[in-house]
């Protein structure tokens, strides 16, 4: 008991709570199954949602990478899993409906090839003796042969080589025992693997298949002072040059607060949240990190989400007729996404579309309203001032004080209710200021504007409409 505490706590620092990504059916005389839409049914104490039995086979490792707790100048209790350990293990959760996978992971005991052998031999010992048929997914190790990652890569449904840090040059003053090369190599042969095994599967149908669900990668946000733009740059280009199936970000956690070139304080967990965003767009609605980012250096707004900072540098680009816009437009609209953009485009052929019938489609309205017209007609008078509708899409923000919560914790993180009136007030009034100052001719506007005109406009900075 106290080995699998300490090999799965050391495991929490690996982020890969996803769904499998690939579909099995159970077999006659097999343990489990693989599903493709998900499996999560429990959490780990940080409050993220997990599917899978989550473990480290050994804390034992022979580098000193400065930001990893496993790191082999730290003084922490080192222990060990067999493999025979690890497939008892698997199973017994499995059996007792506790998880429906295996996630497994290894610090670099005695060298990187010594290592992949023993993943090997735990992942066959599972398959093979135990006959588990469920979902595995398995850290490989940088520097390892190729013929270990194949033979890693027949048992396992996915693999991840995880980056880490964001350059070469940080990799080289934080875990001076790894190398670009060594990171990119193994990514470049599973990427050319499932290629190839995808071929050999259309020539021979029993042909063996090879990482099945993909590979994956692992970003550490904040312990190094590489911008955002830097990181979404990376995960762009793994998309394009490895077809990633997910990158993942980490934020870092202080675990050597004695250390003078590390930070002491935890990056805020938001900026992480932000990033996935960003990824997301990538992904699926059709943008660049060019477009996210103006400058080489430049971060993401904890204040708003990617999509509605574009939006507030491109309002030449809005609003947007949702009768009459096409689909990747519409998906540039901040509350609209994927599944309302197609209803809007199947329900706009049967008629005229209103805002009442884009709420139904789930339109998020508290931020699309400002983007969009229905008819030629906006949901609300605001003027396409980008300090104003700041203002708007960022009065009901969380404030700085947010953070991850566990499922035990008895004390929550907000802003009182008073305090977050105080500082939207200020905020409101300063911004109203700002944006009549660079728009004197809207001032000017407004005073010669009749007292209901005045009167809307007031109450629109204010909040009250």
């Amino acid at each position: 008991m106290e080995k699998l505490q300490i090999l799965t706590d050391a495991a929490k620092y690996d982020v890969a709570c996803t769904s499998s990504g690939v579909s099995r059916a159970s077999k006659r005389g097999s343990l489990g199954s693989a599903v493709q839409g998900g499996i999560c049914h429990t959490f780990s104490a940080d409050g993220r949602c997990i599917s899978l039995l989550k473990l480290l086979m050994t804390n034992v490792c022979i580098y000193d990478c400065q930001y990893c707790a496993n790191r082999v100048s730290n003084d922490i209790p080192r222990t060990a899993f067999t493999p025979k350990e690890i497939a008892e293990l698997t199973i017994q959760f499995y059996k007792r409906n506790y998880i429906e996978g295996l996630f497994l992971s290894s610090a670099v005991v005695k060298s990187p090839d010594h290592t992949m052998e023993l993943l090997i031999m735990t992942i066959r010992t599972v398959r093979e003796e135990y006959r588990f048929n469920g979902y595995i997914h398995v850290k490989a190790i940088p520097g390892a042969d190729e013929k270990l990652l194949y033979a890693l890569g027949i048992v396992a449904d996915r693999m991840s080589v995880n980056i880490e840090l964001p350059s070469e040059e940080s990799l080289k003053r934080f875990a001076p025992e790894k190398t670009k090369s060594s990171i990119l190599a193994p990514m470049k042969f599973i990427k050319n693997g499932i290629a190839q095994s995808k071929e050999e599967i259309t020539l021979y149908k029993n042909a063996p298949k090879f990482v099945p669900a993909g590979q994956g990668t692992q970003l550490i946000v904040g312990a190094t002072p590489e911008s955002d733009s830097k990181i979404v740059g990376l995960a762009e280009g793994l998309y394009k040059q490895y077809r990633m199936k997910r990158v993942f970000y980490s934020a870092f956690i202080p675990v050597a607060r004695d250390n003078p070139m590390l930070p002491s304080a935890n990056p805020p967990l938001l900026r992480e949240h932000r990033l996935y965003q960003a990824d997301w767009l990538l992904r699926f609605y059709g943008f660049t990190s060019g477009e996210l980012f103006k400058h080489e250096n430049e971060n993401l707004s904890l204040n708003m989400d990617p999509k509605c900072h574009w939006a507030l540098r491109n309002l030449e680009s809005f609003p947007v007729e949702v009768n009459r816009a096409d689909r990747m437009l519409l998906l540039r609209v901040p509350g609209v996404g994927q599944r309302s953009a197609d209803k809007i485009i199947a329900a706009r052929r049967m008629g005229t579309l209103g805002f009442d019938n884009l709420k139904k489609m789930g339109v998020v309205l508290k931020r699309a309203k400002y983007f969009i017209t229905c008819g030629g007609k906006m949901m609300e008078r605001t003027p396409m001032v980008p300090e104003l509708l700041e203002m708007r899409l960022t009065e009901n923000r969380i404030g700085d004080q947010y953070a991850q919560l566990g499922l035990f914790d008895s004390e929550t993180f907000l802003l009182s209710e008073k305090q977050r009136e105080i500082d939207t007030w200020a905020e409101k009034t300063g911004k109203f200021k700002l944006a009549v100052s660079k728009e004197p001719e809207l001032l000017s506007a407004i005073n010669a504007a009749g007292s209901s005109t005045r009167d809307d406009f007031v109450k629109c900075v204010t909040g009250e409409i």
